[in-house]
């Protein structure tokens, strides 16, 4: 019989009860670097647990052993501002693969979700490529290899594929030329920690990131952030060892951010940084400012901290402004991951 047991989420990386979760996080480190034929994604505990530790997205997390080692590992989070979705996600090591752990870490999860009375679950995995049928995405841009097992598991679950997203690399170092933002708009950096004065604002922007980006049917729901969350997100993230690069380009009329990106950079110069959100609000779309913000801060990070290998990234297939952006500045595919969901009130109770 599979037991699966519910995992210690620690105050910090090092503290006594903090071994289950490094070895979640590195199974998960595993089952990604297997899927994208390297290992670019991949964190350390240390860097992962300020995710972990926002009140405002509570996560549960759960394991599977063989032998007293953890060789799987399901989650689940969701936000405190929508009753109705959980985000899932499984990851089992390759030798464990097809002894039904997989399928028991997703009936817990299902089953918790079910019993919290939220009705849909949206699940991102990696899907390699691989021969045969193509299973498209319904907006019509990019699909999954039909045959793939994690396609196959999905799909006998009940989960229907709602959006195909690309997994892009920019080698470094890369020549920057930062165009002229024009009279209307002036560019901002920090690392880190917001300047007072643009707190408010990147509450704002923050909470339009999850509304503005393309969604496809997975119908993602508003992500609310206060100045009081960002703060609390900011000192939790003191504890990790990588650092965030920020540009921001402000609206001068206005006095008010038009846009924003962030660069997650890990302490470690041979290690690739991860492009975390980008948004241009839509009112201030059409002026360039998404290649304007994405070369400002490859540029700051080329300043700041310097020799990193690489800078990955991930879009929608359908998002073409954002594609051509990384495009233009030098993003190459590195992979394909599928986004799905399960509707809870129809799959089988």
């Amino acid at each position: 019989m599979i037991e699966v047991e519910e995992l210690v989420i620690p105050a910090t990386a090092d503290a006594p009860d903090a071994g289950d979760f490094a070895a979640s996080v590195a199974i998960t480190g595993e089952v990604e670097a297997e899927g994208y034929g390297h290992d670019e994604l991949r964190i350390s505990a240390a860097e992962a647990l300020p995710w972990w530790q926002d009140p405002a997205s509570p996560r549960r997390l759960f394991g599977v052993r063989v032998d007293g080692d953890l060789v799987a590992r399901g989650m689940y989070d969701r936000i405190t501002s929508d009753p109705h979705t959980a985000w899932a996600m499984v990851s089992v090591l390759a030798p464990y693969r097809n002894r039904g752990i997989g399928t028991a870490l997703s009936d817990a999860i299902e089953a918790h979700v079910r019993a919290e009375g939220r009705s849909k679950i949206l699940v991102y995995t990696v899907s390699p490529d691989g021969p045969g049928d193509r299973l498209p995405s319904p907006t019509g841009f990019g699909g999954v290899p039909a045959d793939n097992p994690e396609v196959r598991f999905l799909r006998n679950r009940g989960y229907v594929l709602q959006q195909v997203e690309r997994g892009s690399r920019l080698p470094l170092p890369v020549h920057v030329q930062i165009p002229d933002p024009g009279s209307d708009y002036r560019l901002h950096y920090w690392i880190d920690h917001t300047p007072p004065e643009w707190r408010e604002d990147m509450a704002m922007m923050l909470t339009r990131m999850s509304t503005d980006a393309p969604s496809a049917g997975l119908e993602e729901p508003e992500d609310v952030y206060t100045v009081e969350r960002l703060l609390a997100m900011e000192k939790a993230h003191d504890a990790s060892p990588r650092s965030e690069l920020t540009a921001v380009v402000e609206h001068i009329p206005s006095r008010r951010l038009a846009g924003f990106t962030v660069l997650s950079v890990p302490s470690e110069p041979e290690r690739a940084a991860h492009q975390d959100d980008t948004l241009v609000l839509r009112e201030h779309r059409g002026n360039r400012l998404g290649m304007l913000l994405k070369l400002a801060n490859l540029d700051h990070l080329q300043r700041e901290r310097p020799g990193h290998p690489s800078v990955v990234t991930f879009n929608a297939e359908e998002n073409r402004y954002m594609l051509d952006v990384n495009e233009a500045v030098g993003f190459v595919p590195m992979g394909y991951e599928g986004a799905w969901r399960l509707d809870l009130s129809h799959a089988e109770a």
